[in-house]
């Protein structure tokens, strides 16, 4: 293929450098005349162990050039990647004026051209701008709209400054987010040849992935950090601990816990919490994003109440009562908190969860509930259709298929406040369906 790169900084410089690996012919783009004559020289503008190398073998091979023309750059090449700088304006949002700019330039460049053309966006920006921010300025640009032989993608980059080659090559997996199939195409031909697997989604949702994880980095290093401290004060090596820690992939470096849903909950998670920070406090160890898990565990719940009274005092069903399916324990379940504060704040409120039975309540759990809800015999009923009578909001924090089967029997006069996010639930015609985080 033939593509150009905006921009000669650090993604820029890597793309210059291993796109003619995969035998791609390339030409660099940007207003730094400096930029331009190191590519042209054969060395790279960035720091950075091999990419040396790689520039000037692939400029010797006349598979690399740069340039500061635009229009010969979009005259010479039929995919544009955009890696511009989107610095932080004062208030932290993004500044996109970099990328307006580069936009309108490569779209007029684009107007003299008939053949088709992509433009490609891996820049950091919130979600949403490609569509709503940058597609405009483009068909403005250009004279056209996408889908009439121009195409305009979101692909994020996740290159690590000190292995970025290597990242480059060995990709996890390679997110695409298109406003058309032309756009999927020419990305997916662009990479081929890279292993993991390449991902079709939305612009949107490609943005918000980029954003995602560097948020997650950071908070991973400040769990880490703020965990070794309180390590350390009592008498542990932190590196020790969370070397043992990494080893399980099942839930701790995995997927688990991973997906957005409503709050935690359970004999373990909540007293293990509190126990941790009482540490930190005891030994002066300030741990300030740990010290918010609970606050941000409580408004969460707290989100849940607003969605349910969004409307008034209608009479509430809420499905499952235990922290979890499968289980009957009630112990600091969320669930048991939301329904005491609708039941606080004057919601009628009927209850089912194929686990619990009052009868069958004992110890601990039966000492909690009866402090916490103690007329949860009146409240709770003993099959979903008896719950579901009369009731104008069904909340479901779990629910087994046969009462799920009896919500979506219901779904045309029922709202919906879903927070597992059940997919046969989701696809019912509910008179309003409402999700957590969806």
């Amino acid at each position: 293929m033939r593509i150009s790169v905006f921009g000669l900084g650090y993604v820029g410089a890597v793309s210059c450098a291993c796109l003619p690996e995969l035998g791609h012919e390339v030409v660099g783009v940007d207003t730094n005349p400096l930029k331009v004559r190191m590519i042209n020289d054969g060395q790279s503008p960035v720091v950075e162990e091999g990419i040396n190398e790689l520039i000037g073998a692939a400029v010797r091979a006349g598979k690399l050039r740069a340039t500061a023309d635009v229009e010969e750059a979009i005259r010479g090449s039929d995919v544009s990647l955009i890696s511009v700088a989107t610095p932080s304006n004062p208030n932290f949002t993004p500044n996109l004026s970099a990328v307006d700019g580069v936009i309108r330039s490569i779209g007029a460049a684009i107007r003299k051209k008939d053949s088709a053309h992509t433009i490609v966006l891996r820049s950091t920006v919130p979600p949403g701008t490609t569509e709503d921010r940058i597609l405009p300025i483009l068909e403005e640009a250009v004279g056209r709209k996408v889908g009439d032989r121009l195409s305009l993608v979101f692909n994020p980059e996740f290159l690590r400054e000190g292995s970025s080659v290597k990242d480059f090559h060995h990709p996890p997996q390679t997110v695409i987010g298109s406003l058309d199939e032309a756009g999927y195409a020419a990305l997916e031909q662009m990479y081929a040849g890279l292993p993991g697997p390449l991902v079709r989604t939305s612009c949107r949702v490609a943005e918000s992935v980029k954003y995602l994880c560097n948020v997650f980095h950071a908070m991973k290093i400040v769990f880490a950090n703020e965990a070794g401290s309180v390590l350390k004060a009592c008498g542990l090596d932190g590196r020790e601990v969370m070397r043992i820690f990494c080893q399980d992939t099942q839930l701790n470096i995995s997927p688990a816990y991973l997906r957005p849903g409503f709050a935690f909950g359970g004999s373990c998670l909540p007293k293990e919490v509190k126990g941790f920070l009482t540490l930190a406090r005891d030994r002066d160890v300030p741990i300030p994003a740990l010290q918010g898990l609970l606050d941000s565990n409580a408004a969460h719940i707290e989100r849940a109440y607003d969605m349910i009274a969004r409307d008034g005092r209608r009479k509430v069903a809420l499905f499952g009562l235990a922290f979890k399916p499968g289980t009957d324990d009630m112990r600091d379940s969320p669930l048991v908190t939301l329904a005491e504060r609708l039941i606080g704040k004057g919601f009628e409120l009927s209850l089912y969860d194929s686990f619990v039975k009052i009868s069958r309540l004992l110890g601990k759990n039966k000492e909690f509930i009866d402090r916490e809800i103690p007329h949860l015999d009146r409240l709770l009923h003993e099959s979903p259709e008896a719950a579901l009578e009369g009731a104008q909001v069904v909340v479901i924090g779990h629910a087994d298929p046969a009462a799920r089967a009896a919500i979506i029997a219901r779904a045309p006069q029922l709202r919906i406040v879903d927070l597992s996010g059940y997919a046969d639930v989701r696809a019912a015609k509910a008179a309003e369906y409402e999700g957590i985080c969806w």
